[in-house]
This record gives C-alpha cells, sequence and structure tokens, in this order.
C-alpha cells in the first residue's frame, strides 16, 4: 500500500515567479500581469486587457529537492461561439532546463465570446490542481511555464520538501514585444512559443510582452519597455496595425519615433531590434481590418480575410508591404545616431517558401511547427556571435 506524501504549502511571492511585470491579488490568488498596474489603468481596450493577463513566458522557477509539486490554479478558458471547442492551457514542467512533463487543469471559468458582436459572457468554475510527481530527490531547478493563451490565477503551492527562489546570476535578459504571434497564438504549450524556443537556443531569460491583437505602439506599453531591466530587446509590430485598420501611414512614421524613444529613455544603449512582419499574403498588398471569414465560421471554422480595399492604400492605409519599407527606412534613418539600433526583416523568418510548406491555418496564425521554425531562425539571426542581440 503506497503512501501519499505529506505536502507543505509554500505562498506563492514575486522571487518565486519570473516573465511577469506585476502581481495582483485576487479572490482567489494571485494573476500575474505582464503589463504594470499604472499602464493597465491607462487601458481601455478588453482586447489588451484579457491578453496582458494571459500568462505567455510567466513561470515558477523553484530550487527544490521535492519528489512531488502541486499547484492549484484558477484558469479562465475561452470559448468561442460557433467554432470548435479550444484545447485547454498546457502547463510545461522543466527539469534543469528540460522538459520533463506536461499537464493540464480541468475546470475552471469559461468566457464565451461572440465574434460576431463582440460580447463576452463568464461562466464560473472551480479551483484545479497541477500535481507533478515521481521527481528525483536530488537538488534541481524546477520550472511551471503557465499556459501562455490562458488567464491563470495562482492559489497555492505545496511539495514534499522546501522550495526556494534561484538566483538569476549571470544570465541575459531578453525583452521582447509583439503581437498575437509573439504571444503564442498556436503555439503546442507555452515552451514552445517562438520566443520561448528562441530564448532556449540563445541561453537568455525571457520577458515575453507579446500581446494579441494588441501590439499597438501603445506609448503605455513603451513605458514598461522603458522601466523594465533588459541586457536585449526586441520590438516586433506591424500586423496589429494592419488588422485592427488602427492608424494611417500619416501616423504610423512618428509613432514609431515615439515608441523607440521612450524605450531608449531607460536603455540607452542596449541592443534594440526592430523586426517587421512576417509573410502574411492576405495582407501584403490589401489593408485592414481582417475579419472572421462566415462561411468558414457556418463550418465550424476559424479563417480570416482582409476587409480593406488595396486602392485604399492611396490615402495612407497600411499594408505589410507598406510598413515593412517604412520601418526599415525608420531604422536606417535613426542608427545614424544609434549603433545599437538593428533591424530584421520579418520575411527571415516566415517567407514565400514558408508559406507554400507551411500555409497560415487560419490565414493569421502559424502553427506550432511553424513556431519551431520561426524561434530556430530567429536565435540563429539576433543571437549568434556578432548577432543583433549576440554575445549572450
Amino acid at each position: 500500500m503506497s503512501i501519499r506524501p505529506q505536502l507543505t504549502s509554500t505562498p506563492i511571492t514575486a522571487d518565486l515567479l519570473r516573465g511577469a511585470l506585476d502581481l495582483e491579488r485576487t479572490e482567489h490568488g494571485l494573476l500575474p500581469h505582464r503589463l504594470p498596474a499604472r499602464a493597465r489603468a491607462q487601458n481601455a481596450d478588453v482586447q489588451l486587457a484579457m491578453a496582458e493577463a494571459q500568462p505567455s513566458g510567466v513561470r515558477l522557477v523553484l530550487r527544490t529537492r521535492a519528489t512531488v509539486v502541486e499547484l492549484d490554479t484558477l484558469p479562465t478558458k475561452r470559448a468561442y461561439v460557433g467554432a470548435p471547442p479550444r484545447p485547454d492551457g498546457v502547463y510545461d514542467l522543466l527539469v534543469d532546463g528540460r522538459l520533463a512533463d506536461r499537464a493540464v487543469v480541468a475546470g475552471g471559468n469559461v468566457m464565451t465570446i461572440d465574434m460576431a458582436t463582440g460580447s463576452a459572457e463568464v461562466r464560473p468554475g472551480p479551483v484545479g490542481t497541477l500535481r507533478f510527481s515521481g521527481l528525483s530527490a536530488e537538488s534541481k531547478d524546477v520550472e511551471i511555464w503557465l499556459p501562455h493563451n490562458e488567464h491563470t490565477e495562482l492559489v497555492a503551492l505545496r511539495s514534499d520538501a522546501p522550495v526556494g527562489p534561484v538566483p538569476l546570476r549571470d544570465r541575459t535578459v531578453w525583452l521582447h514585444h509583439g503581437s498575437s504571434i509573439s504571444h503564442g497564438s498556436d503555439a503546442a504549450s507555452p515552451t514552445t512559443t517562438w520566443p520561448a524556443l528562441a530564448a532556449a537556443l540563445g541561453g537568455v531569460e525571457l520577458v515575453n510582452l507579446g500581446f494579441a491583437g494588441s501590439a499597438l505602439l501603445d506609448p503605455f506599453t513603451a513605458r514598461a519597455l522603458r522601466d523594465t531591466p533588459a541586457d536585449r530587446i526586441s520590438v516586433k509590430v506591424g500586423i496589429n496595425l494592419v488588422n485592427t485598420d488602427a492608424m494611417r501611414l500619416r501616423a504610423f512614421t512618428p509613432a514609431v519615433h515615439g515608441f523607440l524613444d521612450t524605450v531608449r529613455e531607460g536603455h540607452p544603449t542596449t541592443p534594440l531590434l526592430v523586426v517587421s512582419p512576417i509573410l502574411c499574403p492576405i495582407h501584403e498588398h490589401t489593408p485592414g481590418p481582417s475579419a472572421p471569414d462566415p462561411s468558414a465560421l457556418s463550418a465550424g471554422k476559424l479563417y480570416f480575410r482582409a476587409a480593406g480595399d488595396p486602392a485604399e492604400t492611396a490615402a495612407g492605409k497600411l499594408t505589410l508591404s507598406i510598413i515593412r519599407d517604412e520601418l526599415a527606412r525608420i531604422v536606417g534613418q535613426r542608427a545614424a545616431e544609434d549603433p545599437n539600433l538593428y533591424h530584421l526583416d520579418g520575411r527571415e523568418l516566415y517567407g514565400e517558401a514558408d508559406a507554400d510548406e507551411l500555409p497560415l491555418p487560419d490565414a493569421l496564425h502559424p502553427d506550432a511547427v511553424t513556431h519551431r521554425r520561426i524561434g530556430e531562425r530567429f536565435a540563429k539571426l539576433a543571437f549568434h556571435p556578432g548577432g543583433p542581440l549576440g554575445g549572450a
């Protein structure tokens, strides 16, 4: 007869978490945020509020001899009217840097979203328990990566041996900002989003400020980047400005300059890489907004189309090709006085040949295989010795 080991609770504190910029005390526990409270107070957009509270890149990092670790969480899962059910968010367990296990938490709240009307309704649900057992009794570093795409409140942490924080030591911190692709849309798990893969290959410590639908050059996001300690920084912008139809070329150029100016206030000489959009055929030469394809929705699938008119570019509407050209020009102009500013054409991460081989399943977001390809290419292009973010 097996005896269940006695588990001891450990308070979840900021020194056990990485990748979050703030922790909010909730009714149930702690909610990690990827934007600070001041930025959240200046935001009135529901999409960004949902995205920044999804803990992409956020993980518990523990040093312990425990053979059993349990984590109680309250997830908020998303469901879309007319679309197939979404899979539960995945938790990745790393032991001394290597993937050791994966698990999901059943139950939790459910947010049902109607994309046709923009309405959302939340049905409350119970707290769930994540349990990892059979771990070595040796001293080790344990990381529990939270689901990159699922709002997750941390309720309780238990183990059969004491746990403590892991010193950051001399790890190079890479701070990245981008859209849903950087957030991890359609990646298989939190450690297989392209930024997490690139960070592992580059040997750097990731802080991921990729916000689904919300890489819109917001000044409060620039200030969050400015105020976050980092040794390397990258900013990937473009697709959300097109698919939300948020601004015209006249506003885009000074907004990019202002965003970079703000980041440079806090990081005047830090290597800073500006990445233009990966290839997205529907918006290469056709402006936004993006819209769900009604015929696909009626068939239970999610597929996007470009709802703009190419003729509207004459009035300043943005396409991805226009944005790429302008970002290259802006970075070239600024680099004359900023030798640590660099540019990367996003099509080097995913271009025409890739789109033929691995088309975007919903016309906007890469799948799990493509996330890996993008992550491997980014690591090779950015983090290699002599690369823009190299020397890590």
